[in-house]
Order: C-alpha cells, then sequence, then structure tokens
C-alpha cells in the first residue's frame, strides 16, 4: 500500500509543476498594477544581474525581470497601449527603472 501512494506522489509531482503558469491570464495580477516593460529578462542573466548588484538590490532575487517599465492605461477594455511585454511584477518600489518577480500577462 505504501508504494502504491509513494509512487502516485512521485507521478503527481510533474503535474503540479505543469499548474504554475507560464503567462497569467488577464485579470489575475493581485500584487498591483499591470506594468508594461521595455524588456523581460531571467534574473540570473549576467547584464541583470550586475545591474541589481550596481543598485544593491540582488540578493534574493529570482524570476524574471522588467526593464524601463510603466503603468498601462485602458485594460480590462480589452485595449492597452503596451506595444512591449505586459507583465505583474511582485516588486515595483524601484520607480520605472526596474521591477522583480515579473510574470507576463495577456491583455
Amino acid at each position: 500500500m505504501f508504494a502504491r501512494v509513494a509512487a502516485f506522489a512521485v507521478l503527481a509531482l510533474p503535474v503540479f509543476a505543469a499548474a504554475t503558469p507560464a503567462v497569467l491570464p488577464r485579470g489575475s495580477c493581485n500584487t498591483g498594477e499591470i506594468k508594461c516593460c521595455n524588456s523581460v529578462h531571467e534574473s540570473d542573466e549576467n547584464a541583470i544581474t550586475s545591474l541589481l548588484g550596481a543598485l544593491n538590490i540582488g540578493a534574493g532575487v529570482t524570476g524574471k525581470v522588467g526593464l524601463q517599465c510603466s503603468g498601462i492605461s485602458g485594460v480590462g477594455a480589452g485595449q492597452s497601449n503596451c506595444k512591449a511585454s505586459p507583465v505583474c511584477c511582485e516588486n515595483n518600489s524601484y520607480g520605472s527603472l526596474i521591477s522583480i518577480g515579473c510574470l507576463p500577462i495577456m491583455l
């Protein structure tokens, strides 16, 4: 019996990992304002780690990082003025220069 439970648990792990969305659906950004970033990068890219280090915010940053981000108007009406990368980010406290913990979002 234990072997069956253990096998089920091991086989179910990829299903739970696949349940984490790579792109958030419209209206699901619960961390604040949706941002439009000129570019979005992985936090472990050399240029990004250098930038984060220079700004003294490199420790513990994971996921995607948005650069040169601004707020988006017109969301919810099916229209947006974002021509680059619309994202939902966990930490937007660095002004328009950088947003941390970003996930792409469908508008």
